[in-house]
């Protein structure tokens, strides 16, 4: 199974983003009205508060699933991977990486005043 990313589709910013990662990664990408049942299912209570990424394993979701997706992606340096591994080896990385997607996730709206797409994207 490829990772399909689910994104807020009714957020001109978060379609934005998640035409880029059609764009540069081979990841499925859904929008949250897209997302089926099961999907819905392995999803946290607090699913419709950021983004997701799906693999057959497991769930990644807010700044893991945008971590996770970038490292997926064609714009990730090489080592990308190794640097991640590097970094959750300390305490606070975790928590540093949620607090950051917070911080522009609850600022979407000033970031789709910079660059948006209106119209829902998709790739399956």
């Amino acid at each position: 199974m490829t990772a399909t990313f689910a994104y807020d589709d009714e957020c001109g910013f978060c379609t934005w983003c998640a035409e880029q990662l059609i764009e540069h990664s081979e990841l499925d990408v859904i929008g949250f009205s897209d997302l089926t049942d099961e999907q819905r299912a392995r999803l946290p209570d607090d699913w419709e508060e950021g983004a997701h990424l799906f693999t057959d394993e497991r769930v990644y979701s807010h700044g893991e699933a945008i971590e996770q997706a970038f490292a997926r992606s064609d714009v990730a340096p090489p080592g990308t991977d190794g640097a991640v591994g590097f970094l959750r080896q300390f305490r606070d990385y975790n928590r540093l990486r949620e607090k950051l997607y917070r911080e522009a996730a609850d600022r979407r709206d000033i970031w789709g005043k910079l660059v948006r797409r209106d119209e829902p994207v998709r790739r399956t």
